[in-house]
């Protein structure tokens, strides 16, 4: 239940990182990877990870996909470097007329 819950609050989805660990998945165990509900986005500029509840999902999450993504040195972009870009919604747009 735990997508349902968690999706209707995310402001931005970030679909590529269910396809991500599907393809991580996959090498590990298979065609039963198909089963996966992971799902990620962004709510109030944080970001929120939804994975599967065993150890072993989350552990491969981890090792090879969200260790690097939050390390500012993977390249060619990371979460760390669009971290400034998360909560420009939630920013008070300038009065007509503003200078500053």
């Amino acid at each position: 239940m735990t997508p349902e819950a968690v999706e209707p609050l995310l402001e931005k989805k970030m679909d590529g990182f269910s396809t991500m660990f599907l393809l991580v998945s996959e090498k590990k165990i298979g065609t039963s990877a198909i089963q996966t509900r992971a799902t990620a986005g962004v709510a109030n500029a944080t970001y929120i990870f939804c994975l599967p509840g065993s150890p072993g999902a989350c552990k491969d999450a981890w090792d090879e996909i969200l260790l690097h993504q939050l390390d500012y040195r993977y390249r060619p972009c990371n979460f760390v470097e669009i971290l400034p870009r998360l909560d420009e919604h939630l920013r008070r747009p300038k009065a007509k007329g503003a200078t500053a």
